[in-house]
């Protein structure tokens, strides 16, 4: 395929999936759940964290997650108590477990008290490098006592991560298309400094369709994906994940 006919072709694809018809069947339907801003930051940002995996046991782990915090996810960060944080020990998914849970709802009280919240961290002054702010975030994540095992959990662009997660859950946070899909409630980020979340799924399905040519799915993968995202559409570059993630997972292309 030319280049148009590329372009043509995912946009395409990233117009049918970025439909609400696919959320019930992805972790985004957790933020959707709740209404006030803080909640849906706070419950998006704690499901991306465990988004990888089976789909359903990520979807199921999360709901576990949001009943473990009364279903109000905000209200419990700022204001529980140490019998409260006692609750999520038994809580696992994967290598994520209750001592890593505890120690994320300290962080998160740490940035809502202190730095004014998830958005004002990510937005990093206006830097406008959404990477370098991903780095920046997790260091003020873990600025407070913690323990060593939970750094792993939220991954550096600078240490050479694709930082998937925190790729997808900014996509989340940002994106702002009035599809109903991406939530868009943060308003000081643009669209535009946006990455298209690198997993299997889309890294497999952008060499097949030879826009990436590095093997690993790290940050040196990414910086190449997303310098050929943004000449297709450098408004909103990160839009191409539904396409990339629809031909890669759902149709096996």
């Amino acid at each position: 395929m030319t280049d148009s006919e590329l372009k043509e072709f995912l946009d395409e694809k990233a117009d049918f999936y970025n439909n609400p018809e696919f959320i019930e069947n992805d972790p985004l339907q957790i933020p959707h759940s709740f209404s006030l801003k803080e909640d849906i930051e706070i419950s998006g940002f704690l499901a991306s964290t465990i988004a990888w995996g089976n789909r359903k046991m990520i979807i199921n782990n999360a709901k576990k997650m949001m009943d473990l915090l009364g279903n109000s996810p905000y209200d419990f960060v700022m204001n529980h108590n140490e019998d409260q944080l006692d609750d999520l020990d038994y809580f696992v998914h994967r290598t994520f477990n209750g001592t890593d849970f505890k120690q994320f709802i300290k962080s998160l009280k740490h940035i809502y008290e202190i730095q004014g919240g998830l958005e004002n961290v990510f937005y990093n002054n206006g830097n406008l490098n959404l990477q370098e702010n991903i780095s920046h975030f997790k260091k003020t994540f873990f600025e407070i006592e913690h323990p060593l095992r939970t750094q792993k959990h939220v991954s550096d662009p600078l240490n050479g991560s694709a930082a998937k997660r925190l790729n997808m859950f900014l996509r989340w946070m940002v994106r702002n298309d009035n599809r109903g899909v991406d939530l868009g409630i943060w308003k000081k980020i643009s669209m535009a400094q946006l990455s298209c979340p690198l997993d299997v799924h889309s890294g497999n399905m952008a060499r097949k369709l030879n826009i990436l040519t590095r093997k690993q799915n790290d940050a040196k993968a990414l910086l190449e994906l997303d310098s050929y995202l943004r000449k297709l559409d450098s408004v909103d570059p990160s839009k191409y994940d539904f396409a990339l993630f629809g031909l890669g997972a759902i149709e096996k292309f």
